[in-house]
């Protein structure tokens, strides 16, 4: 005889149909974590970064991304969308926070590299792939000095 349970609309389920539904319902809440519509998979925590997030401040002529002493020379900070590292001292740049892999946000910058929190990720400080599985560097994004802040350009 075969154990059987109650399953939907007063049918009976057997063992091996119950366990292969919960097996496909697993995989399909798994699939749907990596999916390229997620921006994070559910069971990724946030995390601080490693340096001190900018305020963004309003200033004539568009949003002040971050202050220049902010972004730490190697280094790099994340603001909002937009990565700024300064490779080498008054050299800034600027790329997407979106990770090229399946589309989540790197969330840290530190010892050199841009982090990716959901597949183990990373980028140079000039945006290009330290370690996959990203296929492609962050893409840039345009930002210009004004004084002392950095704005979107």
């Amino acid at each position: 005889m075969t154990d059987t349970f109650p399953g939907p609309g007063g049918f009976a389920v057997d063992r091996r149909t119950a366990l292969a539904a919960t097996a496909v319902a697993a995989t399909a809440l798994t699939v749907a974590g990596c999916s390229s519509t997620s921006s994070q998979p559910a069971s990724a925590a946030p995390t601080a970064t490693s340096a001190k997030a900018p305020v963004p401040a309003k200033k004539q002529g568009g949003d002040a991304l971050a202050n220049t002493a902010d972004v730490p020379v190697g280094g790099g900070v994340i603001s909002g969308d937009t990565v700024i590292t300064q490779p080498t001292a008054g050299s800034f740049q600027g790329f997407s926070s979106t990770c090229t892999h399946l589309g989540c946000k790197v969330n840290e910058v530190t010892n050199g590299l841009i982090k990716c929190p959901c597949h183990g990720s990373s980028y140079h400080l000039d945006g290009t792939v330290a370690s996959g599985p990203a296929p492609r560097a962050l893409d840039s994004k345009a930002i210009k000095v004004d004084g002392d802040k950095i704005v979107s350009a």
